[in-house]
């Protein structure tokens, strides 16, 4: 069995008897991971894996203090299909038409030629293949700069929300009560569009944390991107920012 299908059956079976996954986000979560996993560039997938964990991981922390604060909490733990897609949708969207553009031969490519049939041309007709050699897939003058543009989309997605998850699962935790986003007087914790300094800053990590292992994975898989590290550092500002950005947006959005 190929690692493309290994590790999302592994991750999938883990979430959902951890308890953070229902049945069918379990489900969703297989079929996210396997086109995922299976585009070339590898660096969607480890950076899926890492986005995965480090919110699961945030979901178990001070889990009795949060049962007492938020009713139901223990379900709200459990994500379902359409939550796992409200995480995922962007990013796996964005891998898939990064593969079956810039590599002829990925799973992606052949589906499109599928449904599409064999007139089908990708924006991979200027650049050769993927390899892991040849170009950096941040590279902006590659495609126009459409593979960067890609990539920085399942950047965006996964810090976004990795932000939001950090925020609300450890922002809750803070001894200091948060402000309501709207007029920022204080209200209880757990208080939707509730805001703390905790939960910023762990909405900041959880960007940093993505963007940053992007960045390391695109380093130790493409080698053509070693000669580009400044334009890599900026992927872990950019994650930052949308970690940062995501928390606040989703926090307003829940008080509306």
């Amino acid at each position: 069995m190929k690692v493309s299908l290994i590790i999302p059956t592994v991750l999938a079976a883990h979430g959902y008897r951890k308890q953070s996954l229902s049945l069918s986000g379990s489900i969703t979560a297989f079929i996210v991971g396997v086109l995922t996993f299976s585009a070339p560039l590898k660096t969607f997938g480890i950076t899926m894996i890492v986005f995965y964990l480090v919110c699961s991981r945030a979901t178990k922390v001070g889990k009795s203090i949060k049962e007492k604060l938020e009713d139901g909490h223990h379900e709200a733990g459990r994500r379902d299909g359409y939550q796992v897609l409200s995480n995922s949708l962007a990013a796996v969207i964005a891998t898939s038409i990064w593969a079956a553009c810039f590599t002829s031969s990925s799973l992606h490519a052949t589906i499109v030629t599928f449904l599409f049939g064999n007139n089908y041309t990708g924006w991979n007709q200027s650049v050769p293949d993927f390899d892991g050699y040849e170009w950096c897939a941040v590279d902006p003058i590659v495609a126009k700069g459409w593979s960067r543009a890609l990539v920085l989309t399942a950047l965006g997605q996964f810090a976004c929300c990795c932000g939001d998850t950090l925020a609300s699962e450890l922002g809750i935790l803070s001894k200091s009560p948060p402000v309501l986003i709207t007029n920022f007087k204080r209200v209880p914790p757990g208080t939707n569009g509730g805001l703390s300094a905790m939960g910023t800053a762990a909405s900041v990590l959880g960007g940093t944390i993505v963007g940053l292992t992007m960045a390391v994975a695109l380093i130790f898989e493409n080698t053509a991107c070693v000669a580009m590290l400044p334009s890599l550092g900026k992927l872990i500002l950019l994650g930052a920012f949308a970690g940062g950005l995501g928390s606040l947006v989703c926090f307003h959005s829940d008080y509306e």
